[in-house]
């Protein structure tokens, strides 16, 4: 992830979100995937963590802000389900990865800025 290489943590959230997208591509291709169980948490996992950067790219091309809020809505919502994957992973045992609870913790700060920023939009809105 950029923040973990320069060290600064990048407050410019499309750009971090897409940077989660890519760390779990590389960490799901890491994982064994020989389990039935395994392959379909890892399809739920990909598909929610990189629906973040998905919807707030979308959002980008927002015809209204209130389209705009919604995209963001749904990229809390994906980073809630994103948390859930990672942690049945953790609490089977399904990944003792080092680089899972580094995960965990970037999507946690992922959800918070994105609850952050709909807040303000709200407020302003």
């Amino acid at each position: 992830m950029d923040r973990m290489k320069t060290g600064k943590p990048d407050t410019n959230l499309k750009n971090r979100s897409y940077s989660f997208s890519v760390s779990i591509v590389k960490f799901i291709d890491n994982l064994d995937q020989k389990k039935t169980s395994v392959q379909v948490i890892i399809r739920q996992l990909l598909r929610s963590a990189t629906s973040i950067a998905a919807n707030i790219a979308e959002a980008q091309a927002a015809s209204s802000k209130k389209d705009f809020i919604n995209f963001y809505h749904y990229a809390l919502k994906s980073a809630h389900e994103t948390k859930f994957w990672l942690r049945l992973l953790i609490d089977t045992g399904k990944s003792q990865n080092n680089q899972i609870n580094e995960l965990l913790q970037e999507v946690t700060e992922l959800l918070k800025m994105i609850s952050s920023a709909i807040l303000t939009l709200k407020a302003n809105s």
